[in-house]
């Protein structure tokens, strides 16, 4: 989970990472309250999850709080890169006499963790990367060892950081390493880090991904989720335990398993190409349960969707055996009631004949059963170009 700046200087400030004073502002009259209240000079900066956001013009100076006013007003509501700008964060302008890069990241490739700084802070990395390489210090890190002062001062030798900003540096990387560590976080980033004119050293600005997998550790984690950028059918399905992702297709997809659920999407796609480029509406991978409750939520998930024209079920019975399989769609069809978008049923692997017979007794109009999944897919793909 990404979080937004003002969350990641949450973070930061919670383990004592130096970070500049400010509040979020979700309205005009709320930035002007908080520039009134910090007093002289403050920066207005969009949040959303991308970066560029000064070159977009999403990062802004105010001279007072109607100033800030003025400038969230411009703010508020820009297209930055895909992202609306629905809050800013006002804080109190730094005095900036140079500008640097330091970062703690995951490294897959090494299953390490790495560290990232360099003396050429205030632009994408990505361009400190290629324009010049070695600008950049790149220092695996011992997961055991983690970072102390002694490494953290390397790492800032390493990025040729001036003999000025080492002492604060230093400080600074032990804690944001502290910030990595507690919080199961894949990155923490700053950019810029900055020297002041009086001589600290300062998070300007701070990115945060946090693991996932680790938010059962994390509760208090949950308060950063942004649940306005999330589709509501995503929502749904996750307070039903489901794992769906909204596509922008017209064939809905029930299947078991991760890889049965991408080969599918390919055939969907492929099938969908002579019906008018009918394409996937979703990933809905019920997993190894298709119980009624399962089939239900999984087909009220998608028929929410007005863009699904039809709907391709398709199962390879394993854990779960056909039979099941084929009652649990029955019982789903009569929970929901008034189903009227067409079902396409592909059962293989164990009891797929018992299954097939189940749903072949049961007569439901809406259910079409087909017994390959080229088939199945082709059916589903014509069936939606017919209904939309």
């Amino acid at each position: 989970m990404d979080l937004f700046e003002h969350q990641a200087k949450q973070l930061f400030a919670a383990h004592g990472v130096p970070v500049p004073t400010g509040k979020v502002a979700a309205t005009p009259d709320e930035a002007r309250a908080i520039a009134a209240e910090l007093s002289g000079r403050v920066v207005v900066k969009a949040q959303v999850k991308t970066g560029g956001r000064g070159k977009a013009g999403g990062v802004k100076v105010a001279d007072g709080p109607d100033d800030a006013y003025a400038k969230a007003s411009a703010i508020l509501g820009m297209d930055i890169k895909g992202h609306t700008v629905h809050r800013v964060l006002v804080e109190q302008a730094s005095d900036i006499a140079e500008e640097y890069y330091a970062s703690f990241l995951l490294d897959r490739a090494n299953r390490t963790f790495l560290a990232m700084a360099s003396r050429e802070g205030g632009m994408e990395i990505e361009e400190v990367a290629e324009n010049n390489p070695d600008a950049l210090a790149r220092i695996l890190l011992d997961p055991a060892a983690g970072v102390d002062a002694t490494k953290a001062r390397e790492i800032a030798v390493a990025a040729k950081l001036p003999e000025a900003a080492l002492d604060g540096a230093t400080e600074l990387l032990v804690k944001l390493w502290d910030v990595f560590v507690a919080s199961d976080a894949t990155l923490v980033e700053v950019n810029p880090l900055i020297l002041t004119g009086d001589g600290r050293v300062v998070a300007l600005d701070g990115k945060v991904t946090l693991d996932e997998n680790a938010a059962f550790r994390h509760p208090e984690h949950a308060e950063f989720a942004d649940t306005s950028s999330v589709d509501p059918l995503e929502t749904k399905a996750k307070e039903k335990g489901l794992n769906y992702v909204k596509l922008e297709g017209e064939v809905g997809i029930i299947g078991n398993g991760a890889g049965l659920m991408m080969a599918t999407l390919d055939v969907v796609t492929y099938a969908g190409e002579p019906f008018g480029g009918m394409r996937p509406a979703n990933f809905l991978d019920i997993g190894g349960g298709a119980s009624a409750e399962v089939m239900a939520n999984g087909l009220s998930i998608i028929l929410g969707d007005p863009a699904v024209k039809s709907v391709f079920v398709n199962i390879f019975g394993g854990i779960t055996s056909c039979d099941a399989v084929a009652n649990g769609i029955i019982q789903a069809v009569d929970l929901l009631g008034d189903v009227s978008t067409p079902l396409v049923v592909r059962l293989d692997g164990h009891n797929a004949e018992e299954g097939r017979r189940i749903l072949a007794d049961a007569n439901l109009a809406v259910v079409k059963p087909v017994d390959t999944m080229d088939g199945a897919a082709s059916l589903a793909a014509e069936l939606a170009a017919a209904a939309a």
